[in-house]
Formats: structure tokens, C-alpha cells, sequence
């Protein structure tokens, strides 16, 4: 893959300066992966004040204290940071100082894991001095020189190297793995929101299930709620998996999209806390959608969720188990609760939830299938299931005379029989209807 001619021309600039001049990190994984980088950073022997006066106007002081500085080229960002070795790291996260080098291996070998310490320069001259291509064509994610210092240096970087994993599909190394394990308290020192845009990404990996398998003890560390399902027998017929296994393969079962992956993590969070045992010895887990949605909703606001993800999460939470029946009207009654990309997501959870069942109990996907059809037909036909679909509106009721919470109580009658189908959603049916109502 060629270097973007937005990055050659940050290198080229640096390089005719008489520095040296390399792409690292992420960047140069992808590259060698033929995956898209989305970012491309540089790392050169220019200290930062050398890079200012080099770019001038298009160089901004993003993070001079730590040698970075962000070239605008072509209408695009490129961080440009001096070759360093870190200081200690007192609070796990970042170093209290930086010392700026001139040796590229140095500045590689303060970083996380060897996949992501290579450089590559103008040419495509590859600087690897840890063996991570090697590292690459083997799938296998270590971490650059000891892992415990890795981790304390920076403890962010434990969640990381989940996320690699799963994105990557990548096997951990032992002793990274042991690491990660040893160290996994130290999450707790690491911001809300960083440990949310990780873990959102690692769900959206396509080995999330065998990473959160492995690792169910870290993410307890911020979600302590998961562990009670870890290994929890359902003591149900219809469940061939305790309850941790069958959220793994639902989590399998939805497409990689953050709201559906975390909706799926956490729709029977509630379950170890609601159990029961009936006379004949099988088990039960009455109320639980209603406890996973009360506990789903305080783990994503732990995390700092944005509002609306959060209450999405929650809401297909609250309705996984719910019966929606498979008729004209149990469609639109739902479809007025939850609208068409809500309900459209249902519909995979539900289907993913039953995937996760025992494999003699999945004839419901027959049933979901019916739904979906349902669904797609009421769509088809314009059906009425908003307010704003209705063939009225308030100042229709204005004018016959309604004023105040009567016209939106009105409103909302109106909307309730057009959805049963007991009126038509026809202007003169539902003005003549107004009176009786």
C-alpha cells in the first residue's frame, strides 16, 4: 500500500531538512496487514520547536511537552512526534516526563507491543527491531521488552491489547496474557471514557467472544456485574450453556455494531440475581429483563456512554425477552413503542438470543422470520405508527374547538386506534372520530 501524498509530503519536508523522517505505530501494522490505516503519525529526529519553524503556519502545538506537534497537509492531520524515551509513570497512564533522543530504536522501544513499534520510511524501508512483522505473520500480540512494565507504565494499554486481539483476531502471548491478568486492577486508575472507547471497540472485533472469554475477570474490574454469570448454570432445558457462554455466543450471533454487540453483553446481566429453583428442580429467571436493563443502565452511565447509545442499549435490554405477537397489530404496537431502526434491531436481538439456545429450541427463528415479514410489509404499505404520520395534527384540533393536554391526549387516542386498526388513517374518519372520543 503507498504512503497517502498528504503523509509523503510531511516526510519529504522533514527529510530535505536533514532529519530523519518515519511512519510508526498503527499505521505501519495496517500497511503491512493491506488494511486502510485511518491515521497515519510520523516520528522524526526534529525536535518540536525544529518542526514549527519547518511547517509554520500549517504546524499547531498539540503536545509540544511531549514532542508532538500536528502538520495540517492537504486538508489532513498528521501528528509529527520527536523520537523520546518516557519518564516514570505515576499515575499508569502518562509519563511525568519525556527526554527527546535521537536513536529511532529508543523511541520504538517505550511502546506497547511489538506490532506497533516498527517505522517505516519514505521508501517503504522497514525499522524493525522487535520483531513485529515477524509477530504479524503469526498472529501473536507481545508486548514490546517486559510486559509488567508495559502495563504499569500505562494500564490503558491491558484493554488494548484486548482490543488487538479481538480486532485482529490475534492469539496474546503467554506472557503478555499472565500480564494483562496481573495487572488488571490497575484499570481502575484509567478514565471512564477511555475504557468505554476500547471495550466498544473490542465487542466490535471479530474474536470479541474468545477475548471476552478468556478475559472476563478485566472487564470485571470496571463491570463487576458480569462475573456472577461467569460460569452460571441455567439448570434450564432450554440452555445448553451456563449463562457467561450463552451471552458469548449471542454476542457471535448480532452483526458488529456497537449498540447491538453491547446490548447483547448485557441483556441477561440480571440473571444471577433473580434465579430460582421450582419444585422439579429446573431453573428460572423471572424479572430478569427488567434487572438487566436496571443494571445495564448504571454500567453504561459508569462508563459515560452518550445518552442516546445508552438509552438504546438499555431499551432492547428491557424488550429482549418480551413476547411481540406475530400479527398486523402486534407489529404496529410495536413499532409505535420502539420506531422502525429500534424495532429492526430487536429483531436481531431476539434472533441472536435464541442462537444462544439450546440448538432444540431454535425453531423460534421461524417465528422471528414471520415478524420480520410482518414488519416489512406494514412498512410497505405506509403504515401509521407515529404522531407525525397521523392524518391530523393539533391545529386540525384547534379548530374544532380542543385547547390545552386535550389535544395531545386526543392525539394519542387517535394514534392508539389507527394502530389497533380500529380507525383508518383517513383525515375525515379520524376528524368525525374526535367527537365520540
Amino acid at each position: 500500500m503507498k504512503i497517502p501524498e498528504y503523509v509523503q509530503r510531511v516526510l519529504t519536508a522533514l527529510e530535505t531538512a536533514g532529519h530523519e523522517a518515519w511512519c510508526v505505530g498503527g499505521c505501519v501494522r495496517d500497511v503491512l496487514l493491506g488494511r486502510v490505516p485511518e491515521d497515519w503519525d510520523v516520528t522524526t529526529s526534529a525536535l518540536p520547536e525544529e518542526t514549527m519553524a519547518l511547517f509554520g503556519s500549517h504546524a499547531f502545538p498539540t503536545g509540544l511537552q511531549h514532542g508532538t506537534v500536528t502538520v495540517r497537509a492537504e486538508h489532513r492531520s498528521v501528528e509529527v512526534t520527536t523520537y523520546r524515551v518516557d519518564g516514570a509513570y505515576h499515575d499508569h497512564r502518562r509519563p511525568d516526563t519525556v527526554t527527546f533522543t535521537p536513536s529511532l530504536e529508543e523511541d520504538l522501544r517505550r511502546r506497547d507491543f511489538t506490532v506497533n513499534a516498527m517505522a517505516m520510511d519514505l521508501r517503504g524501508g522497514l525499522r524493525d527491531p522487535f520483531g513485529g512483522q515477524t509477530d504479524l505473520e503469526v498472529g501473536v500480540l507481545r508486548c514490546v521488552g517486559e510486559p509488567d512494565r508495559r502495563f504499569e507504565e500505562d494500564a490503558l494499554r491491558i484493554l488494548r491489547g484486548l482490543r488487538f486481539a479481538a480486532v485482529l483476531g490475534f492469539a496474546i502471548d503467554p506472557a503478555t496474557a499472565e500480564s494483562i491478568h496481573r495487572h488488571r486492577e490497575l484499570l481502575g486508575d484509567i478514565a471512564a471514557e477511555r475504557i468505554q472507547a476500547e471495550l466498544l471497540k473490542l465487542l466490535c472485533g471479530k474474536d470479541a467472544a474468545a477475548v471476552l472469554r478468556g478475559y472476563p475477570d478485566v472487564v470485571g474490574v470496571f463491570w463487576p456485574e458480569v462475573l456472577p454469570m461467569v460460569g452460571f448454570d441455567h439448570r434450564n432445558r432450554h440452555h445448553c450453556h451456563d449463562v457467561w457462554e450463552h451471552t458469548l455466543h449471542a454476542v457471535e450471533a448480532v452483526p458488529p455494531d456497537p449498540v447491538l454487540r453491547c446490548a447483547m453483553l448485557l441483556h441477561d446481566v440480571g440473571k444471577p440475581r433473580c434465579f430460582t429453583v421450582d419444585d422439579d428442580g429446573n431453573g428460572h429467571f423471572y424479572g430478569h429483563p427488567e434487572i438487566s436493563r436496571e443494571l445495564a443502565d448504571n454500567m453504561l452511565r459508569r462508563l459515560k456512554c452518550p445518552t442516546g447509545f445508552r438509552e438504546t442499549v438499555v431499551r432492547l435490554v428491557a424488550w429482549h425477552d418480551r413476547n411481540i405477537p406475530r400479527t398486523d397489530r402486534g407489529l404496529r404496537r410495536a413499532l409505535r413503542a420502539l420506531g422502525e431502526e429500534d424495532l429492526r434491531r430487536l429483531i436481531l436481538v431476539k434472533r441472536a438470543d435464541n442462537l444462544a439456545q439450546a440448538p432444540e429450541y431454535r425453531g423460534i427463528q421461524r417465528e422471528i422470520d414471520r415478524a420480520e415479514e410482518i414488519l416489512d410489509k406494514l412498512l410497505a404499505a405506509d403504515a401509521c405508527f407515529s404522531l407525525k404520520q397521523l392524518a391530523v395534527n393539533g391545529r386540525d384540533l384547534i379548530e374544532l374547538g380542543l385547547s390545552g393536554p386535550e389535544i395531545g391526549r386526543t392525539l394519542k387516542a387517535l394514534l392508539d386506534s389507527v394502530v389497533d386498526g380500529e380507525l383508518p388513517n383517513d383525515r375525515a374518519s379520524l376528524l368525525e372520530a374526535v367527537g365520540k372520543l
